[in-house]
């Protein structure tokens, strides 16, 4: 893949009264010519240019023996009545014939709404660079299209499971790796370290440079928060308003840098996931002074005010009411269903309409051109419930088509448990729904061991016993291997926030449990030092503070992050942990046991989630223990002897863990 490289033109819109930014390709790019940027880019850029131009082309590449069909959606100006021909480039060793048979065949050519795009489907059958020509009457333009031989190292990976650690990150608030991209010049929003609520200057080259510590920690994926370009004039550090999906944001880096980081995250056994999001983009992004289609965003105002898209749309655009149950509820009214599903998700992300054939295809080709490209091993969806689910069902599908091996987690934030199972593919759905999405995060237990751990626990179904209740459910999954586990993340209070006291043996037991139940372990960054809100009462911004450095470290903090280290390190080596079976033991006194098993070894764990000294009752456990050696070994201390069949005491606020054999 050829460089991309961004150059910034500073233009005055008398109209808009702001500032705005210019991408061009480089001289190797495969779409020839200046791409607009920005909305007011767009705008300007088609009022003032008469002539038919192209000035935008996505997907930017593509590859030879892919099976998701190709539609390029082609960008510029007076496009509609082109008509369009294509034809190998001279400088192409490979093209237009070869055995007879064309290399690239436009199969159907689409206007849209807009006299500014054209879709067109292709077949693709050869490498090549290959040249378009659109022409209307005496005007003419063209763009070229490189297609390249796709990899069979992409065919073949393995992806996230439960096997794994993922560490969840936002770049802006993780670590600043290169301060000279801190304030990118046009765009909207500069760095403002030390103001709570603005970009903090962390980028990909933070990332990179924090690649050992992940590592060391025993975190086995990466999943940071977008790096796509987003351009809001505020909060545009969290990316989850896109602006533009193709590229990088400048100030986190570029498109060949994120692909470094792949790739040395790679050469060091660590592995990546890409943020997805398919339910809205950005205010601000590139189309939406332009929109392809009437229909391309979910419209609830009238005609006269969606042409202007000014600031009064603030006031009177329909937000989402959040019913995710509208989906399956056969009370659900029609209208609670259409909010839920069409409802924007804030006034600066507009809800996007997936019941398009053409965004649903522009989404499932976004996605296969980044693990394609870029050679990442998972993706995790936004917002997952608040799109429309049958074609999400059909995006999860082409995904998957694509690339079998591939896991997707979508996050389903809601609760109780057969709400998330819904979601799930492989889930019994009475309405024979499948979502095809393979993995789904599990908030009901991150819910329940927050709520055991924020107090004392010693009333009647507290503490421990709220842990236990939420396993129940597990019936309702179609995979509860394939459930995301956590006790925290970039959007919700630090767990060493909530947890009773602050105290670090709270956080542990926390940590503990998702490290050795069933399901996939999450771990926000900043968590394996206990790290807490610089101000909870400002909400998000409060808890996403960049990563301490060393320096900044208590002692405390510092025990933590070696106990945090044994315990994933050790994880990474025992498979019963990642598919076997689970027995778990009711209590009242604020304990739990469980037992996960296959049927060569056990891993035997015991908390006390109480305030006083409990007795260990082995004899409880002997239905599924007896079953096994009689000794065994506590691997987080130093292999130390267990006896299994004897009754023991734990400590206030500890855990023991035991690992057993035939």
């Amino acid at each position: 893949m050829s460089k991309i490289f961004c150059t910034f033109v500073h233009k005055f819109d008398n109209n808009m009264k702001k500032t705005f930014v210019l991408c061009a390709m480089g001289a190797m790019m495969t779409v020839s010519g200046l791409l607009g940027w920005g909305s007011q880019a767009m705008a300007a850029n088609t009022k003032k240019n008469k002539a038919m131009s192209v000035q935008r082309v996505e997907p930017l590449n593509w590859w030879t023996c892919m099976k998701c069909p190709l539609t390029l959606m082609v960008y510029g100006n007076d496009l509609q009545d082109a008509t369009v021909t294509v034809s190998a480039s001279e400088h192409s060793d490979k093209g237009t014939m070869h055995g007879g048979e064309k290399g690239l065949i436009i199969k159907q050519v689409r206007k849209a709404d807009s006299k500014n795009y054209l879709f067109i489907d292709v077949d693709v059958r050869l490498a090549g660079t290959y040249t378009f020509t659109l022409k209307n009457g005496k005007k003419k333009t063209t763009f070229q299209y490189e297609v390249l031989e796709r990899k069979v190292s992409n065919c073949i990976r393995e992806s996230f499971s439960s096997k794994d650690m993922i560490y969840l990150l936002m770049p802006d608030r993780f670590r600043d790796g290169d301060p000279t991209n801190n304030t990118v010049a046009g765009m909207n929003e500069p760095c403002k370290k030390g103001y709570i609520h603005g970009r903090q200057g962390g980028d990909i080259q933070g990332i990179i440079d924090e690649l050992p510590h992940i590592k060391e920690l025993g975190a086995t994926y990466i999943w940071p928060t977008p790096l796509t370009w987003s351009n809001d004039t505020n909060f545009s550090y969290h990316g989850y308003a896109c602006a533009d999906y193709y590229h990088i944001d400048p100030r986190f880096g570029t498109n060949d840098l994120y692909k470094e980081m792949v790739q040395k995250a790679h050469a060091m056994g660590l592995k990546i996931i890409m943020d997805v999001v398919t339910n809205h983009s950005g205010i601000e992004h590139w189309w939406a002074k332009d929109l392809p289609y009437n229909d391309w965003w979910h419209r609830f105002w009238n005609d006269e005010m969606s042409a202007s898209l000014n600031d009064e749309l603030k006031e009177v655009y329909v937000g989402t009411n959040n019913a995710f149950t509208t989906v399956y509820d056969v009370n659900a009214s029609q209208y609670d269903r259409k909010v839920n599903e069409e409802g924007w998700f804030d006034h600066h992300m507009p809800d996007m309409n997936l019941d398009n054939p053409d965004l649903l295809q522009y989404f499932k080709q976004l996605y296969i051109w980044w693990i394609e490209w870029a050679g990442i091993d998972g993706l995790r969806v936004d917002t997952y419930p608040y799109n429309e689910k049958d074609p999400m069902s059909q995006w999860c599908k082409a995904i998957r088509e694509e690339y079998p091996w591939i896991n997707i987690v979508g996050e389903t934030w809601t609760r109780p448990a057969n709400q998330v199972a819904y979601w799930q593919s492989g889930t019994k759905n009475m309405d024979g729904f499948d979502s095809n999405l393979p993995a789904v995060m599990d908030f009901p237990t991150e819910e329940a061991i927050r709520q055991a751990l924020e107090n004392d626990g010693n009333y009647w179904g507290g503490g421990m016993a709220k842990v236990y209740d939420a396993l129940t459910a597990d019936y309702l999954y179609g995979d509860v291997n394939n459930l995301l586990m956590f006790v925290g993340n970039h959007d919700m209070d630090r767990f060493a926030d909530v947890v009773k006291d602050n105290d670090p043996r709270r956080v542990m037991i926390g940590h503990v449990l998702i490290a050795t139940m069933r399901g996939i372990p999450q771990m926000f960054a900043g968590d394996e030092y206990m790290q807490r809100s610089i101000d909870r009462s400002t909400g998000h911004s409060g808890l996403r503070q960049p990563l301490p450095t060393e320096g900044e470290l208590t002692e405390q903090q510092k025990q933590v992050y070696e106990q945090m280290k044994t315990l994933w390190n050790w994880r990474k080596n025992e498979p019963v942990l990642w598919s076997g079976k689970t027995m778990h033991f009711l209590a009242r006194d604020n304990t739990y046991a469980y037992v996960r098993y296959n049927k060569e070894e056990a891993v035997f764990v015991f908390i006390n989630a109480s305030e006083e000294t409990r007795t260990i009752p082995m004899a409880h456990y002997q239905e599924i223990l007896g079953q096994y050696a009689p000794t065994g070994v506590m691997p987080l201390e130093g292999d130390k002897t267990f006896d299994l069949r004897k009754d023991s005491e734990a400590a206030p606020l500890s855990y023991v863990i035991v690992k057993t054999h035939k």
